[in-house]
């Protein structure tokens, strides 16, 4: 069988999980069914009761568990007036884009009282990913851990872990995040902030009214535990530290790096880590926090919070109290801590887990991000940077607007005229000083560009932040592919001097990159995935703003290198 089930409960699995999980004969990949019921659920946090979109009732979602090389059919079925859509995040879904899950591009969104069952298979991944909704901001709630283990009988890189934690940074709101966002998209205003930080759903301690809703790791003295970090959370950048212990970084989204220890780790919205934490030889006489709060380089207005889970080590005496240690944290806009930790990231880089760099470049491009304005509608006030604007985000000056027909489905029947423009622009339009003084003019346009591919193109990007409204770090996320992170730097990219210190050797290997605040970051990726992916900043606000774009990559001249036909329950718009 694929998995034992005292492994799994050892993994944190319900035994209720357990029948969703297909047989697999050993050295044999396995189908895995899983049934997703999209339904309210009222859930109370804060001593505030909402009732919330969920999946099977739970907060955050249930786990989707499977190998490497497995099939997954995940039938979701909505039963709540929004529209709905999942997307599973860095999961590389070749040519199945029909699977991948934003709203809009690769699928209609599954309407109220339907259903579509999400077919991909898991091609040379291991470690942890992730689900969430891809549609408006219902990922606030609607969301959950993918434990991708290796093949059978091919063991970890690094010492077996004693036992496999899963932890979800995510963000409460008291109020309706529907709301939220549609009040700020009509006043063109930063929209409100979320009322707690939460891991695994639970806002922790240092919360009014919260003590009871905290995360409680028990853990024996002497042993390793794997911690699957996962940054859910909608709009904010995470420092995280566990009081007294380091942690050590073996995997980052599900790819796996060269072991470095470290106290703090930042994970950014869409970002995974496997780190191993060693427990103390012997019992401590106390408790410790395990706390993460914002990294913040913008000139918004954000939750400046902590939220805290607790480890305790299993006592065999009966103490009740203990003193609780709590880690430090960096300053919330400590860059220079920030920088240090991500240049630290290198791929394994192994004969097992080669770090397949393109070397030989065939398409260049240079995309600026960042944040600028679109003029209030006449007659109305906004909220915007000044009450005749309203806040906007682009790439390339581009404010990606959302097509009501999904963009996959245009491209696979060639009708992509009055959908979207192939033309995208490869650098920005009218060059200025990025980080510099910003220019007057901070008006952006509006349109559905797109990048076109052919097969096995080998692309690098340069992204570019601006400092028009601010310079501020990006998360961005490529969807289809893992790209490697070949370069960054601060200030505005140096065509001539910067490509000269690209590691290409072992750059880390992920699928959501930091874009540093007032800096830029290279990425190298093989176009060999043929469909259509997006790409969006992976902070909420902005990619509402329209900091997002998609890219076609064309069919290859093989049966193998074509996106599948479309299935037959693919939601209509």
């Amino acid at each position: 069988m694929g998995f034992s089930v005292a492994g799994m409960i050892q993994l944190g699995i319900s035994l209720a999980a357990v029948c969703l999980l297909a047989i697999a004969e050993p050295g044999h990949a396995a189908t895995r069914h899983y049934t997703f019921d999209i339904n309210l659920q009222n859930v109370t946090r804060l001593c505030h009761t909402k009732s919330m979109v969920t999946v099977n009732g739970q907060f955050p979602g249930p786990k989707i568990m499977a190998r490497e090389g497995d099939r997954l059919l995940i039938k979701v079925v909505n039963h709540v007036q929004n529209n709905m859509s999942i997307h599973w995040h860095g999961i590389r879904q070749l040519r199945s884009g029909w699977a991948d899950g934003p709203a809009y591009i690769t699928q209609c969104p599954i309407q109220t009282g339907q259903s579509y069952v999400y077919n991909y298979t898991i091609v040379g991944q291991r470690g942890t990913l992730w689900w969430h909704a891809h549609i408006s901001w219902l990922r606030s709630t609607v969301y959950g851990p993918i434990i991708i283990l290796p093949k059978l009988g091919v063991p970890y890189p690094f010492q077996k872990p004693y036992k496999e934690v899963p932890i979800l940074f995510g963000e409460w709101f008291n109020t309706d995040t529907e709301a939220i966002i549609n009040q700020a998209t009509i006043t063109g205003g930063g929209p409100n902030v979320s009322d707690a930080y939460t891991i695994n759903g639970l806002p922790g301690p240092l919360y009014n009214c919260s003590a009871k809703d905290t995360f409680k790791l028990k853990v024996k003295p002497g042993k390793t535990y794997m911690l699957r970090l996962i940054n859910a959370a909608l709009n904010d950048e995470l420092f995280f530290s566990i009081a007294n212990h380091s942690l050590t970084i073996v995997d980052a989204d599900a790819v796996y790096v060269k072991p470095f220890t470290t106290d703090v780790i930042l994970i950014t919205p869409g970002q995974t880590y496997n780190v191993l934490l060693k427990t103390k030889p012997v019992h401590p006489n106390a408790a410790f926090f395990m706390a993460a709060r914002p990294y913040v380089t913008g000139q918004g207005t954000f939750d400046n919070s902590t939220v805290a889970g607790i480890l305790e080590y299993d006592h065999p005496s009966h103490v009740k109290t203990h003193p609780i240690f709590k880690p430090t944290l960096p300053a919330l806009n400590d860059t220079a801590y920030a920088t240090k930790f991500t240049n630290k990231l290198r791929s394994l880089g192994s004969k097992q887990f080669p770090a397949n760099v393109p070397l030989k470049v065939d398409r260049q491009f240079f995309f600026t991000v960042g944040l600028g304005t679109n003029p209030c509608p006449k007659n109305q006030t906004c909220q915007g940077p000044t009450n005749s604007t309203k806040f906007a985000a682009s790439i390339n000056n581009i404010s990606f607007v959302m097509p009501t027909t999904a963009l996959l489905q245009s491209h696979y029947t060639g009708q992509s005229n009055g959908v979207y423009s192939p033309y995208f622009p490869m650098s920005p339009l009218i060059p200025f000083n990025y980080t510099g003084t910003p220019p007057n003019n901070t008006m952006v346009s509006n349109g559905t560009k797109l990048t076109v591919l052919p097969f096995n193109t080998s692309v690098e990007l340069i992204m570019q932040d601006t400092s028009i409204l601010g310079a501020e770090s990006h998360p961005l996320h490529l969807h289809g592919f893992n790209f490697f992170v070949v370069g960054q730097g601060f200030g505005n990219f140096d065509k001539t001097k910067d490509p000269a210190k690209f590691n290409l050797v072992d750059p880390v290997e992920r699928n959501t990159v930091g874009v540093p605040s007032g800096g830029w970051v290279a990425i190298r990726f093989l176009a060999d995935n043929p469909g259509v992916w997006f790409m969006h900043c992976h902070l909420e606000v902005h990619t509402s703003w329209g900091l997002k774009m998609a890219w076609v990559v064309l069919d290859g001249k093989l049966p193998n290198q074509k996106v599948l036909p479309p299935p037959a329950d693919l939601p209509k718009c």
